[in-house]
């Protein structure tokens, strides 16, 4: 990339940081240290906003730079996992939005022990949302780690690293110091930004092809090297068994890993009511919707006008085909229009990576103060100095947390982050999902039962990705040079997500104390009407 590109994409990036760095300072210096602040911004944000918010949260660098990547390859099967991505707000809606946001009051653990005994279910949600929060943290870095590393050619890797540990420690500043607050304004104008790029980008590509999304089609399908094959079915998954069982394995951690998010349940805290909390999913599902849509025209378009070869010589996971494509669609390289629209798009990519990391720190962060912290302090404080500690200890676990992404994004730094996404809703599929519903929705469910449903999905999915080709035994590997992958799966959903349900079932039947079903009473009243909400 020429010295022009990187001025002016550098600039553009460090307008969008002293923009939020100034957000950040603004709310931290307006209210200090409220619990319901710190997690919840005061719950004074209204529908529009906070489905823009939720948008931001969930319009990750696995979007953006990810899946447009995959289709650039693979084609249709690339456009599986936007699929997966969109159709996973449909349970969102209609299962979880509403009763998360009467039930609970900061974290996915407090819906899951409103009716249980709190210490031993708020140790194993607590672990589960960490690490779930940290494995999505990775695949953003990772984006961050390529978009730097394309933008300064033989900088290279140490400037790839730098880049990284850049990202964490604004990612630590926006949590510690204003909260939920500061990172619900960054969310909302990260998605401003995101869709008017993508729209700005999906408009030139429907231009250079006149409006004739079939020409654009055969044009990406001949330049990928495919033929035909590209728009069809089975290009990544449809080779042996074991290929369209990680398909299925993928899409089921796709569509049912949203529900059991950390990050994104947070965001119905946000919002004053209940009914509040649902209008913000319909705005959230409208605006990913839409934007989803520009991300299919956005990956065809990067495989019609630059062709699978030059996208994957770039960045073997694709993770670099919208700037180029936006390089391209400029003018070209050495072009102003090219210069100015790169610089424009990498910006935004900037902007998306460190908002979606914003959010995740502060769910983990959360979690780790409000679950983890909480229960194994001795209960010796009133409950004001209480919230005042956990908020000290959240400030302190967001450094943490940032530091353990840096870290494992430096080793996985090789994969595509939209892959690296699909192996955390697998997490959240397994772990938090099953005692999230079984919580919601089954009178009989006990203590036993909510914490063998979350180690039982946790351990296993776990295990599984330390068994498999991510980690060993291929050349895109973690560690290519070993070969310990007995589990041929790169995705474990498949087999993970069945034995968090089976083990919450199992572990209920088995359990040596029936449920409470006063509890559970005023747990489902609390959340059909909202009775007694926070």
């Amino acid at each position: 990339m020429t010295g022009d590109h990187q001025t002016l994409a550098l600039v553009l990036f460090s307008v969008f940081i002293a923009v939020t760095l100034a957000i950040t300072t603004w709310v931290s210096r307006r209210r200090r240290g409220s619990a319901e602040e710190f997690y919840a911004g005061g719950r004074l944000f209204s529908p529009l906003e906070n489905g823009f918010a939720i948008a931001g949260d969930y319009m990750s660098a696995a979007s953006f730079l990810g899946i447009s990547g995959l289709i650039a390859l693979f084609g249709y099967d690339g456009m599986l996992y936007l699929v997966g991505f969109l159709v996973a707000w449909l349970l969102v809606l209609f299962l979880v939005a509403e009763l998360v946001r009467n039930c609970g009051r900061f974290t996915l653990a407090d819906v899951v022990a409103a009716r249980m005994r709190e210490r031993p279910v708020r140790l194993a949600v607590g672990a589960a949302s960490v690490t779930v929060s940290v494995l999505y943290l990775v695949a953003q870095m990772v984006g961050a780690g390529s978009l730097v590393s394309l933008l300064l050619g033989d900088a290279g890797a140490q400037a790839r690293t730098w880049m990284v540990i850049g990202v964490g420690a604004l990612m630590v500043f926006y949590v510690a110091f204003g909260g939920m607050r500061a990172t619900t304004w960054i969310q909302i104008v990260k998605a401003v930004l995101l869709l008017g790029g993508a729209l700005a980008l999906t408009t030139l590509v429907v231009l250079r092809f006149h409006g004739d999304v079939n020409a654009l089609l055969n044009t990406a399908a001949e330049r990928s090297g495919h033929g035909k094959d590209f728009l069809a079915p089975g290009l990544k998954y449809g080779g042996d068994w074991t290929a369209r069982l990680d398909f299925i394995s993928l899409g089921l951690a796709l569509v049912l890993g949203t529900g059991g998010l950390p990050h994104i349940l947070s965001r119905f805290y946000t919002v004053p009511t209940a009914r509040a909390a649902r209008r913000s999913a319909v705005w959230a599902i409208g605006l990913i919707g839409g934007f989803y849509l520009m991300t299919v025209v956005l990956g065809f378009g990067a495989a019609a006008v630059l062709g699978s070869g030059a996208v994957r010589a770039s960045n073997a996971a694709g993770n670099t085909a919208v700037p180029l494509l936006a390089l391209d669609l400029g003018g070209g390289a050495g072009s102003t229009g090219g210069t100015v629209l790169f610089a424009v798009v990498a910006a935004v990519a900037f902007a998306t990576i460190l908002a979606v990391v914003a959010g995740l720190t502060l769910a983990s962060s959360a979690s780790v103060a409000h679950d983890l912290h909480a229960s194994l302090r001795p209960r010796r404080t009133g409950e004001q100095g209480a919230r005042r500690s956990e908020v000290a200890v959240a400030r302190v676990a967001a450094v943490a947390v940032g530091a353990v992404a840096i870290g494992l994004a430096l080793l996985a730094r090789n994969l595509n982050v939209a892959f690296l996404v699909g192996l955390a809703f697998a997490v959240a599929a397994s772990a938090n999902l099953p005692a999230l519903l079984y919580a919601l929705f089954w009178r009989r469910f006990t203590t036993r039962g909510a914490v063998w449903s979350v180690y039982g999905g946790l351990i296993p999915a776990l295990t599984l990705v330390a068994l498999s080709p991510v980690v060993s035994g291929s050349p895109d590997a973690l560690f290519p040079g070993r070969d310990f992958a007995v589990f041929p799966l790169a995705n474990p959903g498949v087999v993970s997500i069945p034995l968090g349900f089976l083990m919450g079932w199992l572990g209920t039947l088995l359990s040596p104390e029936a449920a409470d079903k006063a509890r559970h009473a005023e747990t489902e009243v609390r959340a059909l009407t909202g009775a007694g909400a926070a």
